[in-house]
């Protein structure tokens, strides 16, 4: 039986530990892409991650490159390249930067790979996801974006930290554009089954909601000198998964919505089914007039980002 074939581009942080979490899953192959410039770098990561697999016990082949042959017929492609953020910068400041980077990425896939299903997790998300749907002309349901996995296991943490429960019993959800607009949804988030609501009062809650949003932020201001990485690369894995093994997994992801939640033809944060086409389906909430208000407010903003794209690549 043929084994899946995971090609990673942008063999930094971000990109290695996706291709670690893939290993250790035993998801299947994978290729580490990094651009010529880097010489041997995502050779040596590969070699690295494969001296680990006798102690870890997986048998996957990983191979690090900087030629898209390596790459070809690939069953998933993650797009994790472009500049990351540094502290006092907003993912909309790395747009011009990132919008060229992922047009050529997809440039590139559209040849090598062209029944793949890609996953697009370079900032700022849902305008760089766009970008690699125009430039694949792939179908919509096989381009979408990282975001919600990594936003809600955000908001998962913190709330088990508040109450001091297991992350496992937290079950929650966001929508919107990946960054300060997104909808975290308490109305959809429960402990145990008990509804949030019950277990902390709207200040509370509504501080959690707000270090959500600012999540990626935190993190870039501790580090100094990078951004998120572990928990960016565990979700691009999770997502992996689920389109490889077609686990049909319902989780929040930036994918195209038309007439869904009246979008209009733009990628925002929704739930969906996740299994071996891609987004099989969006499952549409019937939101209540605050939730509604929010997330137009972040559906406006993603528009307004995708149309600085337009122009910038335009000219």
């Amino acid at each position: 039986m043929r084994r899946a074939k995971i090609t990673i581009v942008g063999a930094g942080n971000v990109g290695a530990t996706t291709a670690h979490w893939c290993a250790a899953a035993e998801l299947g192959d994978i290729v580490l892409l990094d651009i010529p410039q880097t010489e041997d770098m995502p050779r040596g990561k590969a070699l690295d991650l494969m001296q680990a697999s006798p102690i870890i016990g997986y048998d996957s082949q990983i191979v690090g490159t900087t030629s898209y042959d390596d790459t070809a017929d690939s069953d998933v492609v993650v797009i994790t390249a472009g500049i990351p953020r540094k502290p006092g910068m907003s993912r909309d400041d790395l747009l011009s930067t990132n919008a060229k980077i992922v047009s050529l990425v997809s440039e590139q896939i559209k040849k090598s790979s062209p029944n793949a299903v890609v996953i697009v997790v370079s900032n700022p998300l849902d305008a760089m996801v766009q970008r690699a749907l125009q430039v694949t002309g792939f179908p919509h349901q096989r381009v979408l974006g990282q975001a919600g996995v990594l936003d809600t296991a955000r908001y998962r943490t913190f709330f088990a930290m508040e109450l001091g429960v297991s992350v496992e019993d937290v079950s929650a959800l966001l929508m919107g554009g990946h960054g300060d607009t997104m909808v975290p949804m308490p109305s959809c988030t429960s402990v145990g089954g008990i509804p949030v609501t019950r277990l902390l009062d709207r200040k509370r809650l509504d501080e959690i909601v707000d270090r959500t949003r600012k999540g990626g932020a935190e993190i870039v201001s501790l580090l100094k000198t990078g951004s998120a990485y572990y928990a960016p690369a565990a979700a691009c894995a999770q997502m992996a998964e689920a389109i490889i093994r077609d686990k049909k997994r319902l989780i929040p992801c930036a994918a195209y919505c038309d007439k869904e939640y009246g979008v209009g033809g733009y990628y925002v944060g929704v739930p969906v089914v996740l299994g071996a086409a891609g987004v099989e389906r969006i499952v549409e909430l019937d939101l209540d007039a605050q939730e509604r208000a929010d997330f137009q407010k972040s559906v406006d903003a993603v528009k307004e980002l995708v149309k600085t794209v337009g122009e910038l690549m335009a000219g």
